[in-house]
């Protein structure tokens, strides 16, 4: 089914809550999900990454996977799409990435470029 303008305007407010995701550890570094990012004064909810220190917890980058567009006119909860897998590709340092509407992305961990695949 497309998504239209008036079949967007029927979904509830009372979306369910994001999937927690696992983090991810790779070398000494955890890749953690952030659901929440305008409570940490990001632009958006969903679609963004930290890196943390594995050993201290301490925070060394956020990174912003994809943007989301939101309509205006409404409610931008319910417009959120937010990230629910996270996973290391194997023989790569690269991480998958895959959202509620099953883009997938590519992050590359040396350089922090993301691709979308597929």
């Amino acid at each position: 089914m497309t998504k239209t303008k008036e079949t967007k305007v029927m979904i509830s407010a009372d979306r369910l809550p994001p999937a927690e995701v696992d983090p991810v550890v790779v070398g000494q570094v955890k890749y953690n999900v952030i659901h929440w990012g305008k409570n940490r004064g990001l632009d958006q909810n969903g679609g963004y990454i930290s890196a943390t220190d594995a050993s201290s917890d301490k925070e060394i980058w956020v990174l912003k996977i994809y943007s989301t567009e939101y309509d205006p006119e409404m409610e931008e909860d319910v417009q959120d799409v937010f990230i629910k897998s996270m996973s290391k590709v194997w023989f790569k340092n690269k991480l998958k990435i895959v959202n509620e509407d099953d883009q997938k992305y590519l992050l590359d961990l040396d350089t922090k470029s993301v691709t979308q695949i597929e």
